[in-house]
């Protein structure tokens, strides 16, 4: 019997029945006033007259009526830049002690994204809530014995300027709770190479000494490092290395694309648990198994604010325009899509993160991650997000009996007509590709009246291109780096879709 497995079960399940049920408002409320509080003797919180919205009746609208949306470029050059220079209190007391680097899925050159110790601490509460939140699974006893692969970039962090940097996964890890680091692989030594390919041939090398129960990471390079270890070892699938692998905790990037060919590599399916952990923190985390829904977290660090997802409200970089009217947690509804902005304990303020989300249970706080501002597709009035771009793989997917865990798309002129041309990364290549580009147009016409609309006026067709999935992945290295927080842009502008082409070409 798993006695040690029973009693971290019982004590889970213990502590999620004895935590008493937020409300969201108050909850939130008490995070802007914390943030605010700490920060209204930085310059920006001077800036942005804290101490008067401190004072108001209504500190959410005056908030809002006070601080201006942010994105990375604006607040860095304005504020985060001169970090670097030695100035302190400037977006949040003090310096921070850590910076994440994203070049996210949108170019060459590294944000640097300060991550505070407040923020640390948040990321481990919320980290410690998904955990307790395994308890609603229906997971055995000898599942809380296990170790738990966390994939992610090297925890060997530089040091540059009396801080420390790197990806948001490597100076998570990099903070383990020393009682953690027992049920942690691939270990505080082989976590720390930065080469990619040299770390996952070490964890192939080791696999079988290990008895992993739990994967967390990005699906397509968890997929790459399951291939080298069953490869290695000569085996049929990642169960005949790992028997009790049980759960996979995903995030960075939507699951559904990855899901065929992900589970080609085990022997029978797993849990999925969906996770938003991004360089500016650990935003929402899968409560219950009944839905593939993340639920935010609303009582730790990060105070959330929604723009309603309309064209007239989006500049064509993907930043939101001044105006654009904004909401609280008290005032979404379910079912529409909005852009995401928090404010957080790093000192993001009125931060546009990129992404869009839309909430599936209101009163639970749960949200899904429909897609990136910089990848809603407009070009002619489609208005195609990448959610409809996932939903509609998902259905070739299904249809040719294909695994498709990457795509990309552009809009392209071609005699002077506009197209939607699609670079399909899939192992099955010998499907007609003039197929899949007529079974893609209808189901994104059944699925999106605007692109239906856009497709009888100005959007001509769509054209199919089908590559393997490793030409994605050598572009990933080309532009950045492998492994990590590296993700596929979905949606390419004209200039970098160029630049791709001709890579493919080469390949």
């Amino acid at each position: 019997m798993a006695i040690v497995g029973s009693i971290i079960k019982g004590v889970i399940e213990l502590a999620d029945s004895v935590i008493p049920e937020e409300n969201a408002a108050k909850e939130q409320h008490k995070v802007l006033k914390h943030l605010l509080e700490k920060a209204k003797e930085t310059k920006f919180g001077k800036d942005h007259s804290f101490e008067t919205i401190l004072e108001s009746d209504s500190i959410e609208t005056s908030f809002a009526l006070n601080v201006p949306y942010y994105d990375y470029n604006s607040i860095n050059d304005k504020y985060w830049k001169f970090l670097h220079d030695g100035q302190e209190n400037l977006t949040w007391p003090g310096s921070p002690e850590y910076y994440a680097l994203s070049s996210g899925t949108t170019g060459k050159t590294s944000k640097r994204i300060p991550v505070t110790e407040e923020m640390l601490d948040a990321i481990r509460k919320t980290g410690i809530k998904q955990v307790g939140a395994l308890a609603n699974f229906d997971l055995p006893a000898d599942f809380f014995e296990k170790t738990i692969m966390m994939l992610g970039s090297s925890t060997k962090l530089k040091e540059k300027d009396g801080h420390l940097e790197g990806e948001i996964s490597g100076i998570s890890a990099s903070n383990i709770p020393y009682w953690f680091r027992g049920y942690y692989k691939p270990g505080v030594e082989i976590s720390q190479i930065d080469d990619w390919d040299e770390r996952v041939q070490k964890i192939a090398e080791e696999a079988k000494n290990w008895d992993i129960g739990a994967l967390s990471g990005i699906p397509s390079w968890m997929e790459l490092m399951m291939k080298k270890v069953i490869e290695y070892n000569k085996v049929d699938n990642i169960h005949d290395i790992w028997p009790n692998l049980q759960v996979y905790t995903t995030g960075g990037v939507a699951f559904g694309p990855y899901k065929k060919s992900f589970n080609a590599l085990l022997d029978h399916p797993i849990n999925i648990i969906d996770t938003y952990l991004a360089s500016e923190g650990f935003l929402a985390y899968q409560e219950r198994p009944e839905t593939k829904s993340m639920k935010l977290s609303l009582d730790n660090g990060i105070y959330f604010e929604f723009v309603p997802f309309k064209p007239d409200y989006i500049n064509e970089d993907g930043s939101l325009v001044a105006d654009a009217p904004s909401i609280n947690i008290t005032e979404v509804e379910k079912d529409v899509e909005y852009v995401l902005i928090i404010s957080t304990v790093s000192g993001a303020w009125r931060y546009l993160i990129g992404d869009t989300i839309k909430f599936t249970d209101v009163e639970r706080a749960e949200i899904i991650i429909t897609g990136r501002t910089k990848f809603f597709l407009n070009v002619v009035g489609s208005q195609l997000s990448v959610n409809k771009m996932n939903d509609a793989i998902q259905i070739i997917e299904d249809k040719f009996d294909m695994e498709i865990p990457e795509f990309t798309i552009a809009a392209t002129k071609i005699d002077n007509e506009y197209y939607h041309k699609w670079y399909i990364g899939s192992p099955n290549n010998n499907t007609n590709k003039e197929e899949i580009a007529s079974a893609l147009d209808e189901a994104l016409k059944e699925a999106n009246k605007n692109y239906k609309v856009a497709r009888s006026k100005a959007l001509k067709g769509v054209m199919v291109e089908v590559i393997k999935p490793e030409i994605f992945h050598a572009w990933n290295e080309r532009n950045k780096k492998k492994g990590g927080q590296v993700k596929m842009e979905r949606v390419m502008g004209e200039e970098k879709f160029k630049d791709w082409e001709s890579f493919v070409a080469e390949q």
